[in-house]
């Protein structure tokens, strides 16, 4: 059974742990083994822990949905006792954990088997998982030259390399649906506090980075999340509930939707003529399923909401790096361009900036609630577009050599003009997804994405699996993949 260890999305891996056809210690082998041969090629995942997972297995594993089955956590938040974290940085290297973190407490009741971390950049910021720390890029195994995205993009790659078959990554900005959209995947992120962030953090960039999961199927997701949600103890506030479940929603296809299509950016722009592609078939696909798709754009502040969210990303960067720092110079050999860049933005900013940018992404986000309210706008149920303006981008585009943060967010050519879309829902809160419909010319996926109202999570993820249904991605591999 171990032939078809790579090609199975992780529902079906478990069933053949439950009917005794291979066995925890046979998957790890065959994670171990994948990892030896493809890893030094894409540099995915760092920090192996194999005694760990093997004491894991001999101990007794929780009897939970992924029983047995090899699981990777992003070198990023994920705090775990014992997995220590480079966290993207060389300032953070080797950070340890006297407590689990709530989040990896629910992942390990699942079942799995935890065996290291994926690549993240610095500090989690950009487009691209290019950390210094890691002696190399994160490269897509559909393309070497190309980017598998960020920041979780070593959980990505070591998914479509076929290392693991599901990952653990989290979303600020787009750090899932990103690296889902390069490398062929479903990347879904969760409304707003679905999912727990405690103890070590109490929100993380005022409320707009979440945790979430890098899958083949959604399914998987779905398994994952009614696992992982609800608010830990002691949570500034609590997503809505749910109604019965993600695993309950895609058991049937959501009620006909209507839906906004955006074929350029939120504010009007072209972008890249593959990609605009890729949205028109899926909306296509949506009208012949018998949603209503209706071309229009989203009335909100895009450019206010990207200043907001680089001034709290700059300045929650700032503060992390300034505390690691513990009095010591900032230079080169411990923080690279971009965090210096942020660090260096945050002291431009006024005292009082920061209370107000939080200000404006709550403006920004009931902009965003009036899209889909038939009192106030048009009441759509979904917004499709593009999940990247581009495809993947090649390596070396997006590295943090730089220490202008400020340009290399906003200016021509950085990652708003790249990714446009992903940011928008960090900061309303909403539910969105990247599923992997497109693919352009060159043999790189094309991710398209939906989002829905805030709490919408499980009319979003029936969505996405009738998608899935009717147009099945999960036959496509990358080419550098375990066989």
């Amino acid at each position: 059974m171990l032939e078809t260890y790579g090609a199975q999305d992780a529902t079906d891996l478990a069933a053949l742990v439950a009917c005794g056809a291979v066995t925890p210690t046979e998957l790890l082998d065959a994670a171990l083994d994948a990892s030896a041969t493809l890893n030094p090629q894409i540099n995915a995942v760092v920090l192996p822990q194999e005694a760990i997972a093997r004491q894991a297995i001999s101990a007794g594993l929780p009897r939970g949905p992924f029983h047995g089955l090899p699981f990777l956590l992003k070198d990023l938040g994920c705090e775990a006792v014992a997995f220590p974290s480079h966290n993207g940085s060389r300032l953070l290297a080797n950070t340890t954990y006297d407590r689990d973190s709530a989040i990896y407490d629910r992942i390990r009741a699942t079942g799995v088997v935890t065996w290291g971390r994926t690549t993240s950049p610095e500090g989690g910021v950009g487009a691209a998982t290019e950390a210094a720390v890691y002696g190399g890029p994160t490269r897509n195994p559909w393309h070497l030259d190309h980017t598998p995205g960020g920041s979780s993009g070593g959980a990505g790659a070591a998914v479509a390399a076929g290392i693991v078959p599901f990952a653990h990554g989290s979303d600020g900005g787009g750090s899932v649906r990103i690296p889902a959209s390069c490398c062929g995947l479903f990347g879904f992120k969760p409304t707003r506090a679905r999912l727990p962030d405690g103890p070590y953090v109490g929100e993380g960039w005022a409320g707009m980075a979440i945790d979430g999961f890098l899958t083949h199927s959604v399914r998987d997701t779905a398994t994952l999340l009614d696992a992982c949600a609800g608010a830990d103890a002691g949570a500034p506030y609590h997503a809505p509930p749910l109604l019965r479940s993600h695993a309950d929603a895609i058991s049937r296809p959501p009620r006909r939707l209507r839906v906004m299509l955006v074929e350029g950016t939120f504010t009007g722009q072209a972008i890249h003529p593959e990609v605009a592609q890729a949205v028109r078939e899926a909306a296509h696909l949506l009208e012949r399923l018998g949603h209503q798709v209706t071309p229009a754009l989203p009335q909100a502040d895009v450019a206010m909401m990207m200043r907001a969210w680089t001034d709290i990303v700059g300045v929650g960067t700032a503060l992390g790096i300034r505390k690691a720092l513990k009095g010591r110079a900032l230079t080169e050999d411990l923080v690279e361009g971009i965090g210096r860049g942020a660090c260096a933005h945050a002291e431009t900013l006024h005292p009082t900036r920061y209370l107000e940018a939080v200000g404006q992404i709550h403006s920004f986000g009931r902009q965003m609630a009036a899209v889909f309210d038939p009192e106030q706008g048009a009441g759509f149920d979904i917004l499709l577009s593009a999940t990247l303006a581009e495809p993947p981008a090649r390596i070396g585009r997006f590295a943090h050599h730089s220490d202008d943060y400020v340009a290399y967010r906003t200016g021509p050519g950085g990652i708003f003009e790249y990714s446009p879309f992903c940011a928008v829902f960090n900061a309303s809160g909403q539910p969105a997804a990247s599923v992997p419909l497109g693919m352009s010319a060159a043999g790189l996926p094309i991710g398209v994405h939906l989002a829905a109202r805030f709490g919408a999570d499980e009319e979003l993820i029936a969505l996405c699996a009738e998608l899935e249904k009717a147009a099945p991605w999960t036959a496509r591999k990358a080419p550098l993949r375990v066989k």
